[in-house]
């Protein structure tokens, strides 16, 4: 038992020694002085500047109990555009907030230096502060900071010189300097913090061009903003390039404008995770707003995802008795004092989910989302961010049509639509033909599916641009063809559309290749099975088939049992016909995982040949994406 306890004392121990803030933001008195408890020092310096010229001055901060036979690690705190040396001490008073911190035993000991941040001999926050020379100063304080700054303080007060002894943060233009510098001198700093940064701040591929490096050299990478804020833009699209590329770092949302109200509470935060072990795993939970998601309408505010996938749901409805989200399962929202009902949900996998509120036990669409066709009516849908997802994010690229047709359609009687992509240049190439995929959605769904949840355009506009895919039309059309249930009948009708109303129609309207070497095939779920039973009966129309998620029923002889006896009387005339006939499916998890295993089995025995592949995600557009971005790799070849 001795030993037992003594074991959870270490662990203890080593958990505390990883810094983390007991609060996700400032605590009321975070900011005013307090009597009673001891109180660091702040004087001002001056030091020779070669790279301005002059002398220039600085505040520095040294903490209470401070001696000059110890060693310290420094932080440099930089302002904004419009401020000097003092911004920080006039309206942010850092002195106050690190003294708290140290009566609270919350902060490691070190120097703070605030230095001016404008590198030029007239370098004070007069006149147009927005002139080019004085901007351009802010740029040439790198060299003032690297050169002649730190060595000056490192010679003057007992600093630590080792790179993850110092750290650099700063507010609007000293928060881009700070990412600018900091990220830029990964040789020089290992603590890194943006509050609030502003424009000034260099394009993430730049700052951080060789990412495996930052995420070794950095201990910490702190990303802060204001939901309010209009920079806002410039924060998330450095948080988002760093999460696509994998680098640790915080991204830490609260609520607030550019003001120094966010500006104190981001020192308050950053400074207590400083020069101490810290541990990425924990990064997530630091934010206390999520981002808005890009599923939201123009000016809604929620949903909101945080870091580690939870969302945030808000909706008033001051009148209703009950309110739930359903995504994936139901959650219970609950009701404050505005008739403002709201709820955090568990962690939701990435990609696109549909979505419903539902009121009072009637399922409707969340008017702060984008409404999507799926689940057999229009339903609200969220995007939650992929950090594998850049091959369907728009990209400074060029980049094709999406289009939409009318066309009658005889066998159906009927008016019908489709979607087609076309690609970069088409209009340009008069004289030129393009192989078409014809692609198809799932149960629930019609033609919009591919074009709005299945970013079928980005995907290849992105493959297209790369090289990895030959330039081709995608038409996207609607596959719900009867009104009786799915079987051989609404199989056959939907065979009969394809062949004599759809690719006629689209081979006579567009510069279509019209060889089977030209056309391919495709579909998710319910399109895999029209896919399967359209695909491979006119397996000579085609070059290659997809099937994604689908296969035929186990337990359904009456359905399957003719088409694996024409399988089989034709198996050496579809593996002559076909080049790929590529199936993928979306993991165990995936609804149709056991009939495709035994379709593929049933193909095994049956000598057909074909190509099978895996990706997690169940049965769920992250997946057939995905499924999209392999299989288009490998047409018309």
């Amino acid at each position: 038992m001795k030993y037992l306890f003594l074991s959870f004392t270490l662990l203890f121990a080593c958990l505390r020694a990883v810094s983390q803030p007991e609060h996700k933001q400032a605590p009321d008195g975070f900011d005013a002085p307090r009597a009673g408890i001891a109180h660091g020092k702040i004087d001002t310096v001056s030091y020779r500047s070669a790279t301005v010229g002059a002398v220039r001055k600085a505040l520095v901060y040294t903490p209470p109990g401070y001696s000059a036979k110890k060693k310290y690690p420094v932080l440099y705190l930089l302002h904004g555009i419009g401020g000097d040396e003092k911004e920080w001490f006039n309206n942010g008073q850092p002195h106050v907030i690190l003294d708290n911190l140290y009566a609270e035993k919350k902060l490691q000991p070190m120097i703070v230096v605030l230095p001016n941040g404008r590198a030029m001999k007239d370098d004070r926050a007069t006149g147009n502060i927005m002139a080019p020379d004085k901007v351009q100063a802010f740029a040439t304080f790198e060299k003032d900071l690297l050169n002649d700054l730190i060595p000056f303080i490192e010679s003057r007060y007992p600093a630590r010189k080792d790179r993850e002894s110092r750290a650099i943060a700063g507010l609007s233009m000293g928060g881009g300097q700070s990412l600018n510098f900091g990220l830029g001198n990964l040789d020089h700093f290992a603590w890194v913090g943006g509050f609030s940064s502003a424009p000034n701040t260099k394009a993430p591929e730049l700052l951080v061009p060789r990412p495996e490096e930052a995420k070794r050299k950095l201990k910490l990478l702190w990303i802060s903003c204001g939901d309010e804020d209009n920079l806002m833009d410039f924060s998330k699209r450095t948080h988002d390039y760093l999460t696509r590329e994998k680098v640790p770092h915080i991204f830490y949302l609260e609520p607030g404008k550019h003001d120094f109200k966010v500006w104190k509470n981001d020192l308050y935060m950053f400074s207590q995770l400083l020069f101490k072990p810290v541990n990425p795993a924990l990064f997530p939970q630091y934010t206390v707003l999520g981002q808005r998601a890009a599923t939201n309408i123009r000016s809604a505010a929620y949903p909101q995802v945080m870091p580690d996938h939870r969302v945030v749901f808000r909706i008033k409805a001051p009148d209703a008795r009950k309110v739930q989200v359903d995504l994936g399962r139901p959650y219970d929202m609950v009701k404050d004092e505005e008739g403002v009902w709201k709820v955090t949900t568990d962690s939701i996998g990435e990609g696109f989910h549909y979505y419903s509120l539902m009121i009072d036990g009637v399922a409707l669409a969340d008017p702060a989302s984008e409404t999507f066709y799926g689940m057999g009516r229009m339903a609200s849908g969220i995007e939650i961010p992929f950090s594998g997802g850049d091959y369907y994010a728009e990209k400074d690229v060029p980049h094709g049509e999406l289009r939409m047709k009318r066309y009658y359609s005889r066998q159906l009687n009927s008016w019908r639509r489709f979607f087609v992509y076309t690609p970069p240049g088409y209009d340009n190439n008069q004289q030129q033909k393009y192989p078409v995929l014809y692609l198809f959605h799932g149960g629930g769904e019609d033609e919009r599916g591919w074009a709005m949840q299945g970013k079928a355009d980005l995907i290849l506009d992105n493959l297209i641009a790369s090289g990895k895919a030959k330039p081709m039309l995608i038409v996207m059309a609607d596959g719900n063809v009867g009104a009786g249930a799915f079987g051989e009948q609404s199989l056959r009708a939907f065979e009969n559309e394809l062949k004599t109303a759809l690719i006629p129609f689209v081979e006579s309207n567009y510069r279509a290749e019209t060889s089977a070497a030209g056309r391919a095939l495709a579909g998710l779920s319910m399109g895999g099975l029209q896919t399967l039973y359209a695909g491979i009966k006119n397996s000579s129309m085609f070059s290659s088939l997809g099937v994604f998620s689908s296969g035929w029923f186990a337990g359904r002889d009456e359905l399957s049992g003719p088409q694996y006896s024409f399988i089989k009387d034709n198996a050496p005339a579809i593996n002559s016909h076909l080049k790929s006939l590529w199936i993928s499916m979306g993991g165990k998890e995936d609804i149709a995982y056991t009939n495709c295993k035994t379709m593929l089995s049933k193909f095994d025995e049956l000598g057909l040949k074909y190509t099978y592949s895996e990706y997690p995600g169940g049965h769920t557009w992250p997946v057939w994406r995905n499924n999209l971005y392999n299989f288009a790799q490998v047409l018309f070849r």
